[in-house]
């Protein structure tokens, strides 16, 4: 049945852009420059990201026209390989896939704006965050209104940034631009930053949550996601050359703020200031997409599984109401129980593993020709072999450096395990 409250590629478009820009590119340039210094190798690392997330966006364009359902990874992998792989994936997505980067982006909303009002940043992003889910708690008009708007406001801002970086003159460069970044490379730190630069761009399969939701989705859900990941990939290039351009490398190394630093740099002390709001605004429209994206995961298992039935349920409006404010509650557990760096270290290895097993797919999905016109990617299969092949060198380096985040978040995949083999050994209620 069609959904009479469906969504256009550009709204589809606007989930994924304020997805993918969030938190993370405003704020772990400085974690990247503690051991990867040459400015050749911090580009190379958002190139780098970028063709990785367009390898990944192709790759789920033709899943999600293939296999035509909301849900993601969750979906795919089900279909692709087996149920317990789904069923692992719906329940990281519901744990970390999509509340530890609401909590991130309520972490560093605390960071740049609550300062400024005399309260503590957690005393802020709660209340944002409450308020963001009551809004897409009515409709998916409503839901799709606010993206809309939060994130043209978002995009505006960027390039206001990105005019004034690139046109004014700095006296304190961070830039470094000699060989050395054929040695860096290729050293693990290299590979570990880059899960910092991965975590920023995750995002680019955001509008594959909700493909029932989308219109003419075989069509709308490729533009969306090609679109939104290459615009995002242009914007974050330019923005980290104005961060090298406007800062020294002891000012911003280790630095959460980032983004604040820079914008004082540029505009000055008031200038900086106003910034601060400005980022804090972007960051509510990444809040807004991933709550509105996320639900929709266990929403669909519950339609599977038994013991997530009761999440499975819809409003008149089509909101998957009690599966919303279960992600909200565990959104905010992260948010007052872990630090910045420790939820993007533990979230980021799970979530580029499912990532990974899902383009994976995309070989699965090809040996089963047949069934309805779909997206295909283009050049396959290089953009999925790529894609593997630098997932795998940066879990294999994430694993050996980050151990214990590492082990953290595999033992909440062994949760997830546990949880389908109670749900009567992954038996399914229809």
């Amino acid at each position: 049945m069609k959904n009479p409250q469906a969504i256009g590629w550009p709204t589809a478009s606007a989930i994924v852009i304020a997805n993918m820009i969030g938190a993370g590119i405003f704020t772990s340039l400085g974690f990247q420059l503690v051991n990867t210094q040459n400015s050749w190798s911090i580009l190379i690392l958002w190139l780098l990201g970028g063709v990785v997330a367009l390898c990944g966006a192709l790759s789920y364009a033709e899943l999600g026209t293939y296999w035509q359902r909301s849900g993601g990874e969750y979906h795919y992998l089900s279909k692709a390989f087996h149920p317990l792989l789904g069923y692992l994936s719906g329940w990281v997505s519901l744990t970390i896939g999509f509340s530890a980067p609401v909590a991130l982006a309520g972490m560093a909303l605390g960071q740049y704006v609550a300062p400024y009002l005399g309260i503590s940043g957690v005393q802020l992003a709660v209340p944002v965050i409450l308020a963001v889910s009551l809004f897409h708690s009515f409709s998916i008009r409503k839901s799709g209104l606010l993206q809309n708007i939060t994130t043209l406001l978002k995009i505006s801002l960027i390039l206001v940034f990105i005019y004034f970086g690139l046109s004014r003159m700095s006296g304190q460069m961070a830039f470094a631009w000699d060989a050395g970044w054929q040695e860096e490379i290729v050293l693990p730190a290299f590979a570990v930053a880059l899960i910092y630069v991965t975590f920023s761009y995750s995002g680019w399969n955001a509008a594959s949550y909700i493909v029932d939701e989308i219109r003419d989705a075989r069509r709308n859900l490729p533009r969306a996601l090609i679109f939104g990941t290459l615009l995002v990939s242009i914007l974050y290039l330019l923005l980290n050359y104005v961060f090298l351009k406007h800062n020294d490398l002891a000012s911003i190394r280790g630095e959460l703020e980032v983004g604040k630093i820079t914008a004082t740099a540029i505009f000055g002390d008031r200038g900086g200031q106003l910034m601060s709001f400005g980022i804090g605004l972007l960051l509510v429209s990444s809040i807004s997409a991933m709550i509105w994206a996320g639900p929709r995961v266990i929403q669909v298992m519950g339609e599977d599984y038994r013991l997530w039935r009761w999440f499975s349920k819809k409003t008149s409006g089509q909101i998957p109401l009690r599966a919303l404010w279960l992600q909200t509650a565990i959104t905010l557990f992260l948010l007052l129980s872990g630090t910045f760096e420790q939820v993007i270290v533990y979230s980021g290895f799970v979530l580029q593993l499912f990532a990974a097993l899902a383009v994976a797919g995309v070989f699965a999905a090809r040996s089963n020709p047949g069934g309805t016109a779909h997206f295909k990617s283009p050049f396959y299969p290089w953009p999925q072999i790529f894609f593997l092949v630098v997932s795998l060198w940066v879990l294999v380096y994430l694993a050996i450096a980050q151990p214990l985040e590492t082990g953290l978040g595999m033992v909440n995949v062994l949760a997830g395990a546990v949880l389908y083999w109670w749900d009567g050994r992954g038996l399914k209620k229809k």
